[in-house]
């Protein structure tokens, strides 16, 4: 069912534009910065979170399909247009006042290959019959990060939406105090997949979780700008992707760690020829 349909505008917060001589912020409460764009670099991402998101380029560096729920003021829905210019892109938003910012924040008109729709989020997961090979979820409003985007049910569905080796980058928030419990939920939809990435400007927490391959976030791949990728974007990401890759290697370090240490197999005794 459409977001339109059963969540008119009055039951959304409006929300709070700030404007300054290089950029525009998108504010929910002014306790929280929901999006931030710089005026001359609209297809820029300024917070690193968002930076740290694009580590499932380490993972598929050419995802043919990409879903992402919450808009915002477009920050991961522009870069991903700009600079994967061979994958497709639906966007999901539930806030009509967030959508009709469109294009205060430069974000592109829908095409063939770039589609931003009024709907639920959670409700696009359970419903949708398209697969994707990767999900960004970054659904937020003024009272943080809504159940129906973070319950089981939600993270089961997210886990069927993916296509084989298909990745989900969640944002989560490691000050709320249902942090552990909502890891707990994806690591159990994606059967031990999880990889957690802190973003040390800020309190939030990147979790990246893989379909059919619980190993993957153990293994990947070095950072390397993907071929055909341009290279100017790809050295701004370059600090973010090391720590994505660096948090991988930790993880794989510390599942080797906390395995039983295998007994040597006994060899037997050589006979001699004489």
């Amino acid at each position: 069912m459409p977001a339109s349909e059963h969540s008119p505008p009055e039951r959304h917060v409006r929300p709070v534009v700030y404007e300054s001589l290089t950029g525009k912020s998108l504010f929910f409460s002014m306790h929280d910065v929901q999006s931030r764009m710089h005026i001359l670099q609209p297809d820029e991402l300024q917070l690193e979170y968002t930076r740290i998101m694009m580590g499932f380029l380490l993972h598929n560096p050419q995802p043919i399909s990409i879903a992402m729920i919450g808009l915002g003021g477009g920050s991961l829905a522009k870069f991903c247009y700009r600079y994967l210019p061979q994958t497709d892109i639906v966007v999901v938003e539930i806030n009509p006042h967030v959508l009709a910012l469109r294009d205060a924040f430069a974000i592109p008109p829908d095409n063939h290959r770039f589609v931003v729709q009024l709907a639920d989020g959670a409700e696009f997961v359970q419903q949708v019959d398209q697969k994707f090979d990767v999900l960004l979820a970054d659904g937020f409003d003024i009272n943080g990060l809504p159940e129906s985007l973070c319950s089981q049910p939600y993270y089961d569905h997210c886990y069927q939406l993916l296509n084989a080796n298909g990745i989900l980058v969640a944002n989560l928030h490691g000050c709320n105090t249902q942090f552990d419990g909502v890891v707990d939920r994806i690591r159990q939809s994606f059967h031990g997949s999880l990889l957690v990435v802190r973003d040390p400007d800020a309190t939030n927490r990147v979790a990246f979780a893989v379909k059919g391959a619980p190993h993957a976030l153990q293994c990947l791949a070095g950072v390397r700008c993907p071929e055909g990728f341009d290279t100017l974007a790809w050295r701004e990401l370059m600090p973010s992707m090391a720590r994505v890759f660096l948090a991988s290697r930790e993880l794989a370090r510390v599942k080797t760690c906390s395995e039983p240490a295998r007994e040597p197999m006994a060899v037997a005794p050589a006979r001699g020829g004489l």
